[in-house]
């Protein structure tokens, strides 16, 4: 259920929001401690931080801070996987679905500081309750003067000022609760993270990748929205609203439109991947949408979107040759060329590493159209991750591009495993093959 609830603005008001979190932790830990010991019980620190109460209200806290902190705990979900304890699961899944925004009130005057008191004369209507809300803003409906129905992305109030404190503060809050596991080193994703939010935030870049994608994509087989330049600033984006439904509601429609729609998504991201060198890293569903009028793929929010530097893109062109022609060796030399271990590692933990990598490369041995609804690729692949995790000497934080790379990869995999999807993946990696 959607619910209200103000964000806080200034820095001062955020560090203040987290401050008191952790003096209602302290306090639960010492009263909850407190009764254990009367018991004869000699509780830890970190069962005591992780009761139940204490995640549900953390994850309340970082959802109302938005940003940073909210985008924070979204990407360890994803990154870190199977590392994490289960309470920490469970607190970055309310995350994922949190639906708090704005009030009205606070909406108001986020709009007249952009537009001006007179703000409502650029539009016939203007929808109050947003539609969808996420880490960075939350998107209303509206209509032009001249009755276009627009999408108008408004970016949560003092989110992007906040961005570094606000990681540093939520990975400060992680690490003192012991949540995290003590092998894991967070550090450069945490760095990563902040560099992102601030692309994330910055609406007039994310108007600028719309544009750099339109012209790569100037075929018919996907549609993007179309930005209102005008209308647009650092913290707002007005664009055209694409009509579409949800692409995974698609799983009723015949094979061959399910087994189209992902074969066109995994051309795109060999083509982001080799030819563009840009990529649209955020797996989520809700950035893909199906016309089954003009059968084309909708594409949206490019916030997340990265440049792929020429050596990542020749690294992953390298180590996917080498999986599909099973070369070990040169598997391992590309794997080295991206960055995914270093000189010395354990021979047994290497084997491993190169196991999920052909694991991965799976669909692009198989010669015709892969299976993905019977194959429990995803399944699996997990079950070898989380065998590799528990070698937690081993650990080694892998190339912050190749985690969004294959934060990518993985999602399209999810979705056509869910669309049961058939695509023939060797023969869309054909032209990029290298020897």
């Amino acid at each position: 259920m959607s619910r209200a609830k103000k964000v806080p603005s200034s820095r001062f008001s955020r560090l203040t929001a987290l401050g008191g979190f952790a003096a209602r932790v302290a306090g639960n830990a010492f009263v909850d401690g407190a009764k254990q010991l009367s018991k004869g019980k000699s509780p830890s620190l970190k069962d005591l931080v992780l009761q139940p109460k204490n995640v549900e209200h953390l994850a309340d806290k970082l959802a109302q801070l938005r940003g940073a902190a909210m985008k924070v705990g979204q990407m360890l979900s994803m990154d870190a996987g199977d590392l994490l304890p289960p309470e920490l699961s469970m607190l970055l899944d309310k995350l994922r679905s949190n639906a708090q925004h704005m009030p009205h009130k606070q909406l108001l005057s986020v709009l007249e500081s952009a537009w001006g008191e007179q703000w409502l004369d650029n539009f016939s209507h203007f929808e109050l309750t947003p539609f969808a809300s996420a880490s960075i803003g939350q998107v209303h409906l509206a209509y032009s003067e001249k009755g276009e129905k627009l999408a108008v992305k408004v970016q949560y109030p003092g989110v992007a000022k906040a961005i570094n404190s606000d990681v540093d503060n939520v990975a400060t809050l992680l690490n003192l609760s012991g949540l995290l596991p003590k092998h894991l080193d967070i550090a450069p994703l945490l760095e990563e993270a902040k560099l992102q939010l601030l692309v994330e935030a910055d609406y007039k870049a994310e108007a600028s990748f719309v544009s750099r994608y339109q012209q790569h994509l100037a075929d018919d087989s996907f549609i993007l929205p179309t930005v209102d330049e005008k209308l647009s600033t650092e913290h707002i984006l007005v664009m055209n609203f694409v009509e579409g439904v949800p692409v995974e509601t698609i799983e009723g429609e015949p094979q061959a439109i399910r087994d189209d729609v992902v074969t066109r998504l995994m051309a795109l991201f060999f083509e982001e991947l080799f030819s563009f060198k840009l990529m649209q890293t955020d797996p989520n569903f809700a950035n893909y949408q199906y016309q089954k009028d003009s059968k084309k793929v909708v594409l949206l929010d490019f916030g997340a979107t990265r440049d792929i530097s020429v050596e990542i893109s020749l690294g992953y062109q390298r180590l996917i040759s080498a999986g599909v022609r099973q070369d070990q060796e040169a598997m391992v030399a590309a794997a080295r060329s991206i960055g995914f271990f270093a000189e010395e590692i354990c021979p047994n933990y290497l084997q491993q590493i190169l196991d999920i990598f052909a694991l991965a490369c799976e669909p692009l041995l198989y010669n015709g159209a892969y299976d993905f609804g019977t194959s429990g690729l995803a399944q699996r692949v997990k079950q070898q991750g989380m065998a590799i995790n528990r070698q937690q000497d081993q650990w080694h934080t892998p190339p912050v591009d190749a985690i969004f790379i294959h934060r990518k990869l993985a999602g399209l995999y999810l979705l056509a495993a869910k669309l049961k999807a058939r695509v023939d993946v060797q023969k869309l990696f054909a032209p990029y093959i290298t020897q």
